[in-house]
């Protein structure tokens, strides 16, 4: 294929779009995802990021954008170290690249624990009040974090647990990257606060970092509206953009 041929501005670009711990599919209802480029939705069920990594890469194939919350931006962010070629855009919210400190190492095997003694239902009232941008939601936003968060169940929690475990410091990998980013977090995001996501907009060399006053953790659904903008802007940018040569895909 000539190099010509390579910077042609390709077809609409897949998304792949990945949820966080205890999250699955409905977290995205609220998103307007933009028309024309086809949306596939990662489950996170293998108790390895590396393992879940994998999974994301063969989702589609050739170049795509990664849509992440929480665990699914961390798990995105080891399939850019793996494959940079292969993310065109990433747009990530309510994360943290750094390696696990002691205490998350902790907490995780306790929540583990309880759920291997059947006590899963504490383990979601133990993470709820981090959902949101205050302990309190109100029984409307905490039933439908029960319901999700059930429909997970605690098998693949426990997997979920255990993929946070695998986690590595990425920053790394952000610096080296060259796609487009977005970095989107809630000002009252208490699991993971403003400065994670300063920190991943600064290593990320092509990134926008967007705070969201007053919102806490599930940012697609506390600000469904964000997010689809965030998505809109980010595939201008790439629309504008000739593909690297580089990033091409293989050819046969």
């Amino acid at each position: 294929m000539s190099a010509a041929a390579r910077e042609q501005a390709p077809g609409p670009l897949p998304l792949v779009v990945v949820p966080g711990m205890l999250c699955d599919e409905s977290l995205w209802s609220g998103v307007d995802f933009p028309e024309g480029h086809a949306v596939h939705h990662l489950a996170l069920t293998k108790p390895d990021l590396g393992a879940l990594a994998e999974d994301l890469l063969g989702a589609v194939p050739g170049r795509f954008v990664l849509v992440g919350l929480s665990l699914g931006a961390i798990v995105g962010f080891e399939a850019l170290r793996r494959a940079p070629g292969r993310i065109a855009g990433l747009c990530v919210m309510a994360t943290n690249a750094g390696a696990p400190r002691a205490e998350q190492y902790a907490s995780w095997r306790a929540m583990d624990a309880l759920i291997a003694d059947g006590r899963f239902g504490e383990v979601v009232e133990q993470t709820l009040p981090g959902m949101f941008a205050t302990p309190g939601p109100g029984p409307e936003a905490a039933g439908r974090y029960r319901a999700m968060a059930r429909a997970v169940g605690p098998d693949t929690a426990r997997a979920q647990l255990a993929a946070q475990a695998t986690r590595t410091d990425a920053f790394a990998a952000l610096r080296g990257a060259h796609c487009p980013g977005v970095v989107l977090h809630g000002t009252r995001d208490a699991l993971c606060p403003p400065e994670f996501h300063r920190a991943i907009a600064q290593a990320l060399p092509n990134a926008e970092r967007r705070a969201l006053p007053g919102a806490g953790h599930l940012l697609p659904w506390e600000r469904p509206e964000a997010v689809s903008a965030a998505l809109r802007d980010l595939l201008a940018r790439l629309g504008a953009a000739p593909v690297p040569i580089s990033a091409a895909p293989p050819t046969a």
